[in-house]
């Protein structure tokens, strides 16, 4: 078995591939629920496919075509769709120190394929396995994302096709949260994590009444503080402070 440290770029891709080979069975109904959601709401498929293409984003699409179909002011749609997108931010500073060395045009296509699942199977490696070279973290990310992307757009088309053609008691939704839980449980390694995430889930079942899903920009933005917050304490406690 070839050592962290010796990896080839193309060594590195396979492995990334495994590893993000398993994402497709949540990654394909989610990508039908946008795609049936979308058109129900009223986008063709043209549109549909393009939301899908430039956004790349579950969770903001369906949080965007909720907030469309209820007539929603679009400063508030996309303060909505940001708010939830801005894990990718978050995603971009901790994937930093493992891919920031690399060409710009490389930075840039991994910006644009940012995904929850790529990011959670390339961090966890990347800190796991702090000796592979660059050419082989960057071979690992986008192995990660070369089924997962492909099938989302797929996906994404099946469901704008055959959305009610779909049967009613197929449960596809489900794909939804078991994608989330499956993230992001693994990653909930820290009181910091830990607390963050209680903190979203309380605050947005407590504002589920505010209209126009804006308790979920108050959760996200009470979530990151207390995360931010017992970091920080916990930084002053290893530094004796």
């Amino acid at each position: 078995m070839t050592p962290s440290s010796e990896l080839s770029t193309y060594q590195g891709w396979l492995q990334g591939l495994r590893a993000g080979t398993p994402f497709v069975l949540v990654v394909t109904p989610f990508g039908m629920v946008f795609g049936v959601v979308a058109t129900e709401a009223g986008l063709n498929v043209l549109e549909t496919m393009a939301f899908s293409v430039v956004v790349i984003a579950g969770a903001a699409q369906l949080a965007a075509i909720q907030l469309m179909t209820e007539n929603a002011p679009v400063l508030v749609v996309l303060a909505t769709g940001l708010a939830v997108n801005l894990r990718m931010a978050m995603y971009s500073a901790a994937l930093a120190p493992h891919l920031g060395a690399a060409p710009v045009w490389q930075r840039a296509l991994v910006a644009y394929l940012m995904v929850d699942q790529a990011y959670a199977t390339a961090h966890t490696r990347f800190e796991e396995t702090p000796e592979m070279p660059l050419s082989a973290k960057v071979g690992y990310y986008f192995g990660a994302v070369t089924l997962v992307i492909p099938f989302w757009y797929l996906a994404t088309l099946v469901g704008a096709l055959v959305g009610n053609q779909i049967p009613a008691g197929l449960p596809i939704e489900f794909a939804v949260p078991a994608t989330f839980i499956a993230i992001i449980a693994p990653m909930l390694r820290t009181l910091a994590h830990v607390a963050a995430a209680l903190v979203s889930v309380v605050v947005t079942l407590a504002l589920a009444f505010v209209p126009y899903n804006l308790g979920l920009l108050v959760a996200a933005i009470l979530a990151m503080m207390t995360g931010a917050q017992l970091e920080r304490m916990a930084a002053r406690r290893r530094a004796g402070l």
